[in-house]
């Protein structure tokens, strides 16, 4: 069985399901992935007390937020699940068994542009609470063996997100951002998993970018699947609104 990537999306707002500047880099990707097994996807989105993961054939579409245009509250993705890879995730990290959850934003907004036709099945691992940053990062590294078994193992969150100080309008980007994004994406093409981990230790930049660890944690259960020889390709690298980082990487 081919062995398959692992992906971190910069998902960024909702909107981008509905298209705009990432959806082409995205459909891209999608033309140059085919059709995996499935997915594993851990999003900013779903967080729990232990870790879990939703085991339904036919997972719902969460439209997880408000104040967003009906077309986008309408949108439907209807993936299928996959209740033999949410078993074989579950007997890998321990995870129980979920069947509240479905497809939250994170997942779908991207997803929808990588495989438009809804046909690859599609499971989330939720981000447990009680973990630090290296108990998510080891957690993670328990998934390495799904790769070899025709699964994408991927994240969905933003490396900078801080929306108290995003600019609607755009504008400059804040230094802050860009040395902490640019931290980021230097350690994960060089494959300093320390760094990564220890991303508090970046001091003022880091509390700034990352307020609170959501967003960025799921690019540890990426950044956990480089294995020998494994590439490392920049998808998108755009600081949106001077403190919404849409960084995106491929590991393979």
């Amino acid at each position: 069985m081919t062995r398959q990537p692992a992906i971190f999306f910069g998902h960024g707002s909702p909107m981008n399901a509905l298209g705009g500047p990432y959806a082409a880099a995205w459909r891209d990707l999608g033309r140059d992935l085919g059709k995996p097994a499935g997915m594993v996807m851990v999003s900013a989105h779903w967080e729990t007390d232990g870790t879990a993961v939703t085991t339904q054939s036919n997972p719902k579409t969460i439209h997880d937020f408000s104040g967003f245009p009906p077309t986008l509250h309408a949108m439907q993705y209807p993936a299928p699940g996959s209740p033999a890879l949410a078993s074989r995730v579950s007997a890998l990290t321990g995870a129980r068994a979920d069947t509240d959850w479905g497809l939250d934003h994170g997942t779908w907004s991207v997803l929808t542009h990588v495989w438009p036709e809804a046909d690859v099945p599609v499971i989330q691992l939720s981000l447990d609470r009680r973990l630090d940053a290296a108990g998510h990062y080891e957690l993670a590294r328990l998934l390495r063996p799904l790769r070899d078994e025709g699964v994408i193992v991927a994240g969905s969150g933003d490396v900078v997100h801080n929306l108290r100080t995003w600019k609607r309008d755009g504008g400059t980007t804040y230094d802050w951002a860009t040395r902490f994004n640019d931290r980021v994406r230097t350690a994960l093409l060089e494959g300093d998993a320390a760094t990564l981990i220890d991303w508090i230790d970046a001091g003022e930049d880091a509390r700034l970018s990352v307020p609170t660890d959501e967003h960025y944690l799921p690019l540890l259960y990426v950044a956990a699947q480089r294995g020998p020889g494994d590439e490392v390709t920049v998808l998108t690298d755009v600081i949106e609104g001077g403190s919404i980082s849409m960084t995106g990487f491929r590991i393979g």
